[in-house]
């Protein structure tokens, strides 16, 4: 055959790194309208945070040095020369042997380096007793110290989270210029495959659960998903739907039909679509290797496997790395993981990537990962699932206690 040559994990990922490019396509949007969007320019801070120096605590403005030797048992004494009021500036000034009470977010007064918090003193009658000693900068905030004027505050390609938006808005920033939206195009294949809202089904009828995984995972990553329905197994209307679909979206994600089944023209429609075409057609993966991975003219195609458990395995592997490539985000070679304890011993097949659903919990300290046993097409699996463990092609299994990645579902 001239495809199904499967490729490795590995491979799958160097493919996509060289084969897709991130739409370049700007909007400028309102920062509270900004939220997950992908930065389409670096943005540069034109003023400092904090603009001035403050305290971080509540208590006296001091010269550290002033402050040296002190104790609970040989308190040092200041003489309490103001106060200073939240947004104004100071009018008292620190000198040796002087102190001037600061709330907390309060700018320091001239002549102070530090601040001694409201605990570790007290205030008899003006008289200020110190019960410990502190050193320059202790309990402040410099100025700029968080954000320096000139400097790179955020690189094009940053995904604009809340505390992205919030620095933005420290510097008074209301607009932002980022890559705009991309679309997904969704399309289910299968004589067997019904509307999910099907009320009672036939024999042999399958209700399309997939577009609501597939899709929910893609809004994950502010991806907007266009639905084109359902095809039946027949070669000119699955490639009539799939045109219409792919000439709407940046990608096209067909469910079911990619494997080497009679019927199964996935791969023949996706070849029509544009070259260069098929560049995965398999991947030594298990579930999931019946996965199609094409660029038709420019544009993505994901040819997902139709057990509900492959699909969503597959789509958050290697579906999310192509769709948040398209978005023009910044990204690590591969997906997020954490590490957690095996439960239990689990034979693995050399050459072949294994991913297993998994339960975490935590006991004793630790993370640990208990695998859910049951077949690709088995829905509950996903439901009781929290992640799912790899194991790489290199290696015959993991041993119960063993560290593995997970890759987190939520």
């Amino acid at each position: 055959m001239q495809f199904f040559k499967v490729k490795t994990v590995e491979e799958t990922f160097t493919l996509i790194a060289e084969k897709i490019a991130a739409i370049k396509q700007t909007e400028v949007r309102e920062l509270d309208a900004a939220l997950h969007y992908i930065l389409g320019e670096p943005v540069m801070a034109q003023e400092n945070v904090p603009g001035f120096d403050r305290s971080t605590v509540d208590g006296y403005a001091v010269r550290a040095k002033d402050t040296y030797g002190s104790s609970e048992s040989m308190p040092g004494f200041l003489t309490l020369a103001g106060e200073v009021h939240m947004g104004e500036v100071p009018t008292a000034t620190v000198s040796s042997g002087k102190a001037v009470y600061v709330p907390t977010g309060g700018m320091l007064p001239a002549g102070s380096d530090s601040v001694l918090m409201i605990e570790h003193c007290e205030d008899v009658d003006g008289l200020l007793n110190t019960y410990k000693q502190i050193a320059p900068g202790e309990n402040v905030i410099r100025k700029g110290e968080d954000i320096r004027e000139g400097e790179i505050l955020l690189a094009a390609g940053t995904k604009l989270r809340p505390q992205e938006l919030g620095a933005l808005a420290s510097l008074g920033i209301t607009h932002v210029t980022v890559f705009r939206k991309i679309t997904a195009g969704y399309l289910s294949s299968g004589d067997e495959i019904v509307p999910y809202q099907t009320g009672s089904l036939q024999i042999g009828q399958i209700r399309d659960i997939n577009y609501l995984t597939i899709a929910g995972l893609a809004s994950e990553w502010n991806v907007e998903v266009v639905y084109g329905g359902i095809v039946k197994d027949d070669f000119a209307e699955f490639r009539q739907k799939a045109f219409e679909l792919y000439q709407q979206c940046d990608c096209l994600i067909l469910s079911g039909g990619s494997s080497v089944g009679a019927k199964d023209y996935t791969t023949d429609v996706i070849q029509s679509l544009g070259d260069p075409g098929v560049f995965v057609h398999g991947i030594s993966i298990k579930p999931g290797k019946p996965t199609i991975l094409a660029v038709a003219d420019g544009k993505p195609v994901i040819g997902l496997p139709g057990h509900p458990a492959s699909a969503m395995i597959i789509f958050k592997l290697f579906g999310e790395r192509i769709l948040r490539t398209l978005t023009g985000e910044i990204l690590e070679r591969k997906p997020e993981r954490i590490f957690a304890k095996i439960t239990k011993n689990i034979p693995s097949s050399p050459g072949r990537s294994d991913y297993i659903r998994v339960r975490l919990f935590e006991q004793d300290g630790d993370w640990w990962a208990e695998p859910i046993i049951g077949k690709s097409g088995l829905i509950t699996t996903l439901v009781k699932s929290d992640g799912i463990v790899e194991i790489s092609s290199e290696k015959e299994g993991v041993t119960q206690g063993e560290y593995v990645p997970v890759i987190p579902s939520r």
